[in-house]
C-alpha cells in the first residue's frame, strides 16, 4: 500500500484561486489522492508539523477547512529530538525550517513520498536526493507516474 506525506501547500492547493491551469491541475491530483485515502487504498502520514503550520495561518476560514481534511491520516508523527536533529541538518543545506521538518518527519514514517506543490522545496530536494530518504514530487507529477 502507498503512503504519502503531504505538506501545507498541498492542503492549501484546493482552497487557492483556481484559474491558474496549474493550481487547478494540481487540486485536481490532490483531491483524486485523498479519494484514494479516503477509500483505504493508500495511507496518509500527517505530523505535528503540519498542524502547527496550519495553526499559524491567518485566514480562519481556510484554517477551518485544512483541519476538517485531517480526519483521514493513516499515521501521524511526533516530532522528537531525531526529526528536530535531522531537520538542523537539512536547514543547514537551505532548507526552509519547516520543510526542513517536513522531511524529517516524512523519512522517519518511512512513506513512498513527500508530496509538495511548492517549487523551491522541490528543486532543493532535486538537488540533495542523494543525501534524503525520501522521495519529494508534486502530486500532479507524481499522481500521471502512478496511474495509467
Amino acid at each position: 500500500m502507498k503512503s504519502v506525506y503531504l505538506d501545507v501547500y498541498c492542503l492549501n492547493r484546493p482552497f487557492d484561486d483556481q484559474t491558474q491551469e496549474r493550481i487547478r491541475l494540481e487540486s485536481e491530483a490532490i483531491i483524486l489522492i485523498f479519494k484514494h485515502i479516503e477509500n483505504q487504498d493508500w495511507q496518509w502520514v500527517s505530523s505535528e508539523i503540519v498542524d502547527f503550520e496550519i495553526d499559524k495561518m491567518p485566514d480562519l476560514e481556510r484554517k477551518h477547512r485544512i483541519h476538517a481534511m485531517k480526519i483521514f491520516p493513516s499515521h501521524y508523527i511526533m516530532a522528537n529530538e531525531l526529526q528536530i536533529e535531522r531537520g538542523q541538518s537539512l536547514q543547514e543545506k537551505g532548507f526552509d525550517v519547516y520543510d526542513a521538518l517536513h522531511l524529517a518527519c516524512a523519512e522517519t514514517s518511512k512513506a513512498d513520498v513527500m508530496l509538495t506543490t511548492d517549487d523551491k522545496l522541490k528543486r532543493l530536494a532535486n538537488r540533495y536526493s542523494n543525501e534524503l530518504n525520501i522521495r519529494v514530487e508534486n502530486p500532479l507529477i507524481w499522481l500521471q507516474e502512478l496511474l495509467p
